[in-house]
């Protein structure tokens, strides 16, 4: 399980993340929603220790995640950022292949290249592998940072806004894999998305943020409610019921 007790972060006297304490890891995909400053992404950073946190604990199946050494920590926990920092010249059989390094240090084995086999083949990037990541489009692209998160193989996946600047077709490719890599490999998904439609239509459990702090935290098909939602986004969401779905309908 990944836990934060009490957990807080400022910035400048402000907190952005303020006495959380919430585990994650029990469902197959765990979304979270909330406003633009609403502290989901800084939660991601500071569980995948990309940010220091001011108070509480963090741990990951009992690691701290303070003190444990980085290598060991990755073996449990893959975080994919929204801004992905990497150069655009490598192809996708390089970056890929990067997400062994907490198991090669660099040097792939058998077993490590069998992993990124099986990544590109589960991305159906096969066609795709000597491609450059500034020839593809923004889809395929961010099939192949999700291919190396999955040849990572860790137990917790962490995924900031993995449909950001993506079409609404690639958005729903994006959305289907993540749901498939949870049902069909075991894989723990917490994703941040803006979208609550795709959040209740992918998700097991909807995790709400408002202003720092948890505010509702249920099954998807419980959070899709007119009360909570107006409750998370300060405005007016009508709920309809279509095909047997929630569906949230929001005018400005």
């Amino acid at each position: 399980m990944i836990t934060l007790e009490g957990v807080t972060k400022r910035y400048g006297g402000q907190a952005v993340v303020d006495d959380v304490s919430i585990t994650f890891g029990s469902e197959g995909v765990t979304s979270l929603i909330g406003p633009n400053g609403a502290g989901k992404s800084t939660l991601f950073g500071l569980v995948g220790r990309l940010i220091t946190p001011d108070a509480g604990r963090l741990a990951v199946d009992g690691m701290d995640v303070a003190t444990t050494p980085s290598a060991q920590l990755a073996t449990v926990l893959a975080v994919l950022r929204q801004d992905n920092q990497v150069a655009a010249r490598l192809t996708v059989q390089d970056l890929v292949e990067f997400g062994r390094f907490p198991h090669s240090r660099g040097r792939l084995t058998v077993v490590d290249r069998e992993h990124v086999e099986r990544a590109i083949s589960y991305l159906d990037l096969g066609p795709f592998r000597q491609r450059f990541l500034d020839e593809l489009s923004g889809g395929q692209r961010q099939r192949a940072f999700i291919a190396m998160v999955l040849a990572q193989d860790t137990k917790y996946v962490l995924l900031d806004e993995p449909l950001n600047n993506l079409d609404l077709r690639h958005m729903t490719e994006i959305m289907r894999l993540v749901r498939q890599m949870a049902d069909d490999l075991g894989k723990r998904v917490v994703t941040v998305l803006h979208d609550i439609n795709f959040a209740a239509t992918w998700s097991d459990r909807i995790v709400a943020m408002r202003d720092g702090a948890v505010v509702a935290d249920a099954a998807a098909r419980d959070i899709m409610r007119p009360e909570v939602l107006a409750a998370v986004y300060d405005t007016s969401v009508d709920v309809r019921e279509i095909d047997g779905r929630p569906v949230a309908l929001y005018y400005g």
